[in-house]
């Protein structure tokens, strides 16, 4: 979908945009690339280029994933486990059947929009995409914990969102009829599958680690990991997606405690640090060019109410996950709830799943799938900007 010539101007404009804009805390670089990518869909050179959910999926997605799993701490990890998955299971759960039933009522004066098509839209904005500002949340307050919880719920959701919004996405364009054991039988294998294989797959690699000295093959093996136990996942019908962060969480673990090669973390970081920046270059560029294909509709009001009715149901059902806990209820406050709400930027994730909508399920409803973007971009735009000084604001009203 894209010549070496557009991939390289592209990547340099990736440097370009995270040279420059290297300390600006208000416009971090993924929206200014998507900004970018927006205007670059109007030039004749970029209007062959085209995302498709393949390439997120098969190309981005697992390296991404694998990335934010291996440099988590696992003592972060452990620390705050409670919390992430009910988030990211529970939470996810509630906040698409809320979030479709509140957009299927408040969609009769705008269009005329079904209430299976409201919970695909729900499903779809539902997992999270942190990227443009964990950077920030960790700049900006001195108490590392929501940077933790909101990494570590984006990292876990993905996974819970895809089997969702498959469900949901039968429904909607098959005609599927919903069975509640079934959807958990489904959950559950896909999974403990997913899960299953990353661990496994880990551990094979880890044992061929400490048998091999240099260092540039132990790096080797690293991607072997990242996008091995995606495909072995994949094509035994679980979550790739689970699979990779299994992965490269044991990794991480395996790297704390068990791997006794001196250095390893170090070149491992080092090849990886290259290789996020220029995914990431590449994926907002191309969700802003993509984006402009899908914005020519009439129903921009009713995008807005999405993006607010998706803000207003993530702070409720996590007020409600975390004030239901005596320990959670102590250890988060108010203003600790408002900023992993508003933390929970939509992206790649709901970008790959609205591809997918439209490539393996056929077109379907444009206009589901135009409003679906547009609440996408305005969550990259306005969480993206308003991030830093929300969070400034609470430090300093703390002190």
């Amino acid at each position: 979908m894209m010549s070496s010539n557009q991939i390289i101007i592209l990547l340099f404009i990736g440097y370009l945009v995270y040279t420059i804009d290297n300390k600006q805390k208000n416009f971090p670089a993924p929206l200014v690339l998507l900004l970018i990518g927006i205007g670059l869909s109007f030039l004749p050179f970029f209007s062959s280029v085209h995302i498709t959910k393949d390439i997120i999926f098969e190309w981005f997605l697992p390296a991404l994933l694998f990335i934010s799993a291996y440099q988590f701490p696992f003592a972060h990890l452990k620390k705050h486990a409670g919390i992430i998955a009910a988030l990211s299971t529970l939470g996810l759960l509630f906040s698409a059947l809320l979030l479709g039933s509140l957009l299927y009522v408040l969609s009769g004066p705008f269009l005329s929009l079904s209430f299976v098509g409201a919970l695909l839209i729900a499903s779809i904005l539902t997992p999270t995409d942190p990227v443009s500002v964990v950077s920030i949340l960790k700049q900006a307050s001195k108490d590392p914990k929501i940077a933790d919880v909101v990494e570590g719920e984006s990292m876990v959701n993905d996974g819970t969102s895809i089997v969702l919004f498959t469900v949901f996405a039968g429904m909607y364009l098959g005609g599927e009829s919903f069975s509640i054991s079934s959807f958990l039988y489904d959950f559950a294998l896909v999974s403990i599958g997913g899960i299953a294989i990353g661990a496994i797959f880990s551990w094979i690699v880890c044992r061929a680690i400490s048998f091999t000295h240099q260092r540039q093959y132990q790096v080797m093996l690293s991607i072997v990991l990242a996008y091995g136990s995606f495909y072995v996942a994949e094509n035994l019908g679980v979550s790739g997606v689970l699979s990779v962060v299994a992965a490269g969480i044991m990794l991480s673990y395996e790297l704390d405690g068990y791997i006794k090669e001196s250095h390893y973390r170090e070149y491992l970081n080092s090849f990886w640090e290259v290789v996020e920046p220029s995914i990431l270059a590449l994926i907002f560029l191309l969700i802003g060019i993509e984006t402009t294909n899908y914005l020519e509709f009439d129903h921009w009001l009713f995008v807005g109410v999405v993006f607010l009715a998706s803000i207003i149901v993530r702070f409720f059902v996590l007020a409600g996950i975390i004030k239901s806990f005596s320990a959670w209820r102590s250890e988060f406050h108010w203003k600790d709830i408002s900023l992993v709400t508003w933390s929970g930027i939509r992206g790649t994730m709901s970008v790959a799943l609205l591809l997918s909508l439209e490539s393996e399920y056929g077109s379907g409803d444009s206009t589901l799938i135009s409003l679906t973007f547009g609440a996408v971009l305005l969550s990259l735009i306005f969480q993206s900007v308003t991030i830093y000084p929300m969070s400034s604001y609470f430090e300093k009203k703390a002190r």
